[in-house]
């Protein structure tokens, strides 16, 4: 596992280190069942306290990108059997909110979309995704 934090970054320490070991599960560079280090250990290594590292693991365990066996460590999981999961009780509940709010199905659309590209950047087409 390859990670460092840069100090002079705007971006807090828990995020730079979330961000990179998601990346790494998410391009297969960590794969599925990769032990990470103890959250001691890399706290040590990088020159962070041991809570910014915990806070980072349970942030991606919270995203599904690891898990957490108690004593036996913390490692990659299969994310996106995970990440799908969350995304659609996500969609869901945006869908549920949506409707009490008194929107219908166009002006929820077009309200995911424009939080889409305002993420994502502009960069999708009609023919990349289906939608506009």
């Amino acid at each position: 596992m390859q990670v460092s934090i840069d100090p002079r970054s705007p971006t807090a320490p828990f995020e730079q280190l979330r961000a990179q070991i998601a990346e790494q599960a998410r391009s297969g560079a960590l794969p599925v069942g990769h032990r990470l280090p103890t959250v001691r250990g890399l706290a040590e290594e990088l020159g962070l306290a041991p809570n910014t590292v915990a806070k980072a693991y349970r942030a991606l365990e919270t995203d599904g990108v690891v898990e957490t066996k108690g004593r036996n460590g913390t490692f990659v999981a299969t994310a996106g059997d995970a990440a799908a999961r969350e995304a659609a009780a996500a969609a869901q509940e945006y869908a549920r909110r949506a409707r009490r709010l008194g929107l219908d199905r166009a002006a929820a659309l077009a309200a995911v979309q424009d939080a889409l590209r305002a993420v994502y950047g502009d960069t999708e087409t009609e023919t990349d995704t289906g939608v506009v």
